[in-house]
């Protein structure tokens, strides 16, 4: 089987499924990305680039959407290097939103098109107009509606999608959702396995002696994932427990949502504003898995907060792990976590309560002990790579051999 992937990132969603492909010699996998610096074992990189950015007098509604032709002229310019190869992929499995799936079926019209559905945007109901002391104006209402053009042509154009939560499905336009699957990428719960005597040792951190350790994570330090919430929470937490270490793993910048002007960051503000003792709150940057995994396997508590939006990783992750996780009382979470089943709910735009559950849980460590491995059992049951990487295997053969395929 010949598969196409498109993605501007390397890996990204496509890490394992991908590797899986590679592995059969009978395969030949080609994912076509911006991403120069990562390699893959049996995978064979396609370099695209847009010819130019969008041009700064473009009006700003419209700036996202020629940003994604781009991208997409980008990747037809390289399809036509590829099919002069030889090369005519059997199935072809891209990312929805930034453009490198435009016109790929205008390249290879008999090639099934399976579009990663990841987000529908909407300016009220879900995250945009989720934080009260953020209203949205007129221009933001629309600016919101056309971010989603570039999806909207994918959603016509691909054969089927795929979504990872039944929460993000669900934000999906009505007719277009028969499209599309909800299947999730899938955690490797053997890599992310409960340590329960777990000491957290990293190359500059060493909290071997530390009973108490809060952990975060998240790719950046920003509003749409609590950041300012859970730093006011930890100076409540820190006024009550002067041995607890409080561990923030991520990078000080901006994913999701708006930026803050003139080049400072929500962590430079938070910090200014919320008298924190630095001396036990450790932000450790971006780090690789393996000592990430270090970090959610000897926390005692793990925080995620997000607003209604798409769910990150690390949740589940963490759960893997046997974390207890402490999560928003928000959709997606709240498909996933039980309050006092497999988790523990608060509410996203309460501190004090964050940081009164927080005590709950380290007061209570031992009572917390099914909590931790109902968190680990739904995990298995519902999200374990091994379980879930033949179901994607399984749907790219049907697309390929032209199988029809049910949504769910």
């Amino acid at each position: 089987m010949r598969v196409l992937f498109l993605h501007n990132n390397f890996p990204a969603q496509y890490r394992h499924v991908a590797l899986k492909l590679a592995q059969d010699p009978n395969n030949l996998v080609v994912f076509a990305t911006k991403n120069r610096e990562v390699t893959l074992p049996g995978i064979h990189k396609a370099i695209f680039e847009p010819s130019r950015d969008p041009h700064p007098t473009t009006h700003h509604y419209v700036r996202p959407l020629e940003g994604a032709v781009l991208h997409g002229q980008a990747v037809y310019k390289l399809t036509e290097q590829l099919k002069a190869r030889g090369f005519v992929p059997d199935v072809i499995c891209g990312h929805s939103g930034w453009g490198p799936t435009l016109f790929v079926k205008d390249a290879f019209p008999d090639t099934p098109l399976i579009c990663y559905f990841e987000w529908f945007y909407h300016a009220h109901g879900s995250d945009a107009d989720f934080d009260p002391t953020e209203p949205l104006t007129i221009d933001d209402v629309a600016r919101i509606r056309l971010k989603n053009a570039p999806i909207l042509l994918d959603l016509y154009t691909c054969d089927r999608g795929l979504s990872p939560t039944n929460w993000q499905k669900s934000q999906f336009p009505p007719e277009f959702q028969g499209k599309i699957s909800v299947l999730h990428d899938g955690v490797d719960t053997e890599f992310f396995q409960p340590h329960p005597k777990a000491k957290l040792v990293l190359p500059n951190l060493d909290l071997s002696g530390v009973d108490e350790i809060v952990t975060y994570v998240a790719r950046g330090m920003e509003p749409y994932r609590g950041f300012p919430q859970f730093i006011e929470a930890i100076a409540y937490v820190q006024e009550r427990r002067p041995n607890c270490h409080v561990v923030i793993v991520g990078a000080d910048r901006v994913c999701y949502g708006k930026s803050l002007p003139e080049g400072s960051t929500y962590k430079d503000l938070m910090l200014k504003k919320v008298p924190l003792d630095l001396s036990r709150v450790h932000f450790t940057g971006t780090l690789p898995y393996g000592q990430y995994l270090q970090v959610i396997q000897a926390s005692s508590v793990h925080v995620y907060l997000t607003r209604p939006f798409v769910l990150s990783w690390s949740m589940i992750e963490a759960m893997s792990t046997g974390c207890l996780v402490l999560g928003s009382d928000t959709a997606p979470v709240t498909e996933i976590i039980q309050d006092g089943e497999n988790g523990l709910l608060v509410d996203f735009f309460s501190p004090q309560k964050i940081a009164d559950r927080i005590d709950e849980v380290l007061d209570h460590p031992t009572r917390m002990e099914q909590i931790r491995l109902n968190a680990r059992k739904i995990v298995l049951e519902r999200y374990a790579l091994a379980d879930l990487l033949p179901k994607h295997i399984q749907l790219l053969k049907d697309a390929a051999n032209k199988t029809t395929v049910e949504a769910k």
